[in-house]
């Protein structure tokens, strides 16, 4: 629309009255100003901005300019009151087709020059919107919100009604006010009362206190929001009252009571003038654009002013009903398989039972729902679809929750079965194919599950629903990954066991021979021995983690070191085994005897009166004494894996944290020194022995003393040959002497022969005891036998130490020699 600037206030006498020309009219070709703020669509206009710096010349008046809307039933002569009040050209009603002209929220600015703002509003009750009171709600509460002055419009015979005064109307816009910005409003509204076609006797005054009183009881009844309890009337509201006559009865009377009240807008100086500085929203021009648009937002947002018709206070009670009798059914068939779902069970049968059921429903909710209010319709639809879909998701979450934790169970004990099978195979054929590897076995047990998994996931789909178990699939996926890495790693914890028991094998063989035979390349042979042994379970290693698919180098590097720690660990416990007190006294006693009984040659020696027995034990006691140092400490100057110093080789070799040092001390040095004292009472007995064994050679009996017994026992050797009692009883005893003497039961003889002298004492000791009784009646009987334990002599043998049974054991070869020789 183009802007005019001298618009002109129409005469306020009937003879000159203008007449008030369409929108697309043209007046003394000046178009007309006015702008369509709100329309009926509620879609606020954003031409506003425009037509306040252009066309109305307001947006630089700062605070000086003031608000003004007209409220009240449609057809009542609101834009007209307006026209004559401001003159503004707003349409007015064809009083021959009586139908609406104002549509939304309409606003120009008033005549000669004045700074006022006015907007003619939608009339409320139209038959054109019936029952839907949504816009008339909204543009009510955003007038009352946004002007400083509130034109009520109403004939004389509204006053006193409730529905026709629209005291309900204004019951909502104002509680809502109050809570949308009654906490905030600093000014306040004032409600001018215009009553038109006052025709009656009633005075103004009766006719004000009874919209006074109406005012005052709608107050009262508010719900106020919380902090507005005791909030007043006047706090926020003044009330004024105007009455015009009967615009066609009396036609210059309602002109002159239309001037009459058009001076208190425009005369500043007038006791009665309206625009008072408390009624002020204190919003600059400029800014009006801005605060007018938030202020319909916030309306337009609002939920209070959705107050439902009578058709649709009907269609949501009915549909309410009907999807009460349409859930019943469909829980019914529901329900019968929730508690098999509760207990953890898959039921294969739930989708296409939840999907019958599903179509069910909502068949049955459409048949009867369909023919009442659509809008309401259509909300109650959707509600009753999601209250269904709600219902159907979460026991398919339920399902799907069981079919997770059934998928993530399965998939472990059947890789972890697969996986045995697959090590068995191995075993069995020696090698390890692509068939039995970790990525191919574990492979096709996922394919397996998530097949399995996929197919329950889609039976419970619903398409329709909106709502999808794709965030369940994927975490079956993260499951799985985590299972498998778990598997991975207990995979790879069998490989690394089985490489280090192989390398255990191989390692054995190599530290028994090596220290059973120990000389300057003992540790050598044994470094040699480990090289071969770590190299081949590397190869093997790497082999092992291609095939499960370790493909983090962080990871491989890892493993690499634990089997480094593992075999290294092997080989010490290992070498411990064989550095044990008893088989390194073994292995001392072993060198020692083979340099000390054995010759060069490998003979045994015999000992004679002139070889010299000291020189030769020294010589062979110092080199066994020797090798013990070579026991203590492993030696890895020969390896060629091992790093240089070893201790350089944490965190690159072996795991960081590793205390590898340590573990290189085989034998303490406490533990070395007991040893070699130890070994030293062994060898001093051995010593001792090639010593007897000499002294016996030297103590042979000599000819001439052979030659005497033979001639001077010649009689009684006649005699017991001759004889032949003595003959015979010379021969069992030879014989018997013979036999123990060969059989070594020398001992057992001894012992017995003591153990009859000693029943042979307790039996004479008894005899005499007997006869001293029978010599002396007087003797005290009543004293008993003493026990045999009391008669016998208790002797504790104290223990020999090792040196005293060695010398021991050498005494009684040496008298069982003697008796021989």
């Amino acid at each position: 629309m183009a802007a005019t600037d001298n618009q002109q206030v129409p005469d306020m006498y009937g003879k000159h009255r203008a007449t008030v020309p369409s929108m697309s009219s043209k007046t003394n070709g000046r178009q007309l100003t006015r702008l369509q703020l709100i329309d009926d669509e509620q879609r606020f206009s954003e031409e506003l901005p425009m037509f306040m710096k252009q066309r109305w010349n307001l947006a630089d008046a700062g605070f000086n300019y003031d608000v003004v809307a007209v409220f009240g039933s449609q057809s009542t002569g609101k834009s007209t009151l307006l026209n004559r009040l401001f003159g503004t050209r707003f349409d007015v009603m064809d009083e021959g087709q009586r139908q609406q002209t104002t549509r939304g929220i309409w606003a120009d600015r008033g005549t000669d020059s004045m700074p006022v703002l006015i907007m003619d509003v939608e009339g409320t009750d139209g038959r054109e919107r019936g029952e839907n009171q949504d816009f008339e709600r909204k543009s009510a509460l955003f007038s009352l919100a946004v002007s400083e002055v509130l034109l009520v419009n109403m004939w004389e015979t509204m006053v006193g009604l409730y529905n026709g005064a629209n005291m309900g109307l204004l019951k909502t816009v104002m509680e809502v006010n109050l809570q949308l910005f009654g906490g905030q409003q600093k000014s306040k509204t004032l409600l001018y009362f215009v009553i038109r076609d006052h025709a009656s006797s009633t005075p103004l005054e009766n006719l004000a206190a009874t919209l006074h009183n109406d005012m005052d009881r709608i107050w009262d009844g508010l719900n106020k929001p919380e902090g507005l309890e005791n909030a007043q009337l006047k706090d926020y509201f003044d009330l004024k009252f105007s009455s015009l006559p009967h615009k066609v009865l009396q036609p210059e009377n309602f002109e002159k009571a239309a001037l009459a009240l058009r001076s208190q807008f425009v005369d500043h100086k007038a006791d009665d003038y309206v625009f008072r500085p408390e009624y002020k929203r204190r919003v600059p021009a400029d800014g009006f654009p801005h605060y007018a648009e938030a202020v319909w937002d916030k309306v337009v947002s609002n939920k209070d002013l959705d107050l439902p018709t009578q058709q649709e206070l009907l269609a949501q009670y009915r549909c309410d009903e009907i999807a009460a009798a349409a859930l019943t059914p469909f829980r019914a068939s529901i329900e019968a398989l929730r508690p098999r779902v509760r207990e953890g069970e898959i039921v294969h049968e739930l989708g296409a039972t939840a999907l019958a059921a599903r179509k069910q429903a909502i068949a049955a909710f459409d048949e009867q729902a369909a023919r009442y209010h659509a809008e309401v319709y259509k909300k109650k639809r959707m509600a009753f679809v999601q209250t269904i879909d709600g219902e159907l998701q979460s026991l398919a979450l339920n399902q799907v929750k069981n079919a997770l934790s059934q998928a993530a169970e399965k998939f472990a004990s059947e890789s972890h079965k697969a996986l045995e099978e697959a090590a068995d195979r191995v075993s069995l054929e020696g090698a390890m194919d692509a068939g039995n590897s970790f990525s191919a076995v574990v492979g096709a047990v996922r394919k397996r599950v998530t097949k399995w998994f996929s197919e329950i996931v889609d039976s419970l789909t619903i398409e329709e629903a909106g709502w999808t178990l794709d965030a369940e699939v994927k975490q079956l996926k993260g499951m799985l990954d985590t299972t498998t890495a778990k598997l991975r790693q207990a995979e790879m914890e069998r490989a690394l066991e089985q490489l280090r028991r192989h390398a255990q094998d191989m390692l054995s063989e190599v530290i028994s021979d090596r220290l059973n035979n120990p000389d300057d390349g003992m540790w050598a042979g044994v470094m040699e021995g480990f090289d071969a042994a770590n190299a081949q379970a590397e190869d093997q290693l790497q082999r092992r983690m291609d095939m499960a698919e370790v493909g983090d180098s962080e990871q491989r590097i890892k493993l690499q070191r634990k089997l480094h720690r593992g075999l290294w660990e092997d080989m010490v416990s290992g070498l411990k085994e064989e550095v044990a007190d008893q088989m390194v006294l073994l292995k001392l006693r072993t060198a020692l005897e083979d340099r000390f009984r054995y010759d060069e040659n490998g003979l045994p020696r015999v000992w004679r009166p002139s070889d010299d027995i000291d020189a030769q034990f020294s010589v062979a006691r110092n080199a066994a004494q020797a090798l013990l140092p070579q026991f203590s400490r492993i030696d890895i100057s020969a390896s060629k894996t091992l790093p240089q110093p070893i201790s350089s080789g944490i965190g690159t070799y072996f795991p960081a944290g590793f205390d590898v040092e340590r573990s290189m001390t085989l034998i303490s040095g406490s533990r070395l020194r007991e040893l070699n004292k130890r070994f030293g009472r062994e060898a001093d007995a051995l010593y001792l022995e090639a010593k007897r064994a000499m002294v016996t050679t030297q103590n042979q009996v000599p000819i001439w003393v052979m030659a005497l017994l033979v001639v001077l026992g010649w009689n009684e050797a006649m005699a017991i040959l001759f004889n032949p009692l003595y003959l015979v009883l010379t021969a069992l005893l030879a014989g018997t002497v013979f036999v123990l003497h060969n059989l070594r039961l020398w001992g057992p003889v001894v012992r017995a022969a003591g153990g009859l002298v000693n029943v042979a004492n307790d039996h004479v000791h008894e005899l005499l005891v007997e006869a001293v009784n029978r010599t002396d009646p007087g003797r005290n009987r009543t004293a008993g036998r003493r026990p045999k334990s009391d008669r016998a002599e208790e002797i504790e043998l104290e223990p020999l130490s090792e040196s005293q049974q060695d010398l021991s054991m050498a005494d009684a070869e040496e008298a069982t020699g003697s008796n021989t020789d």
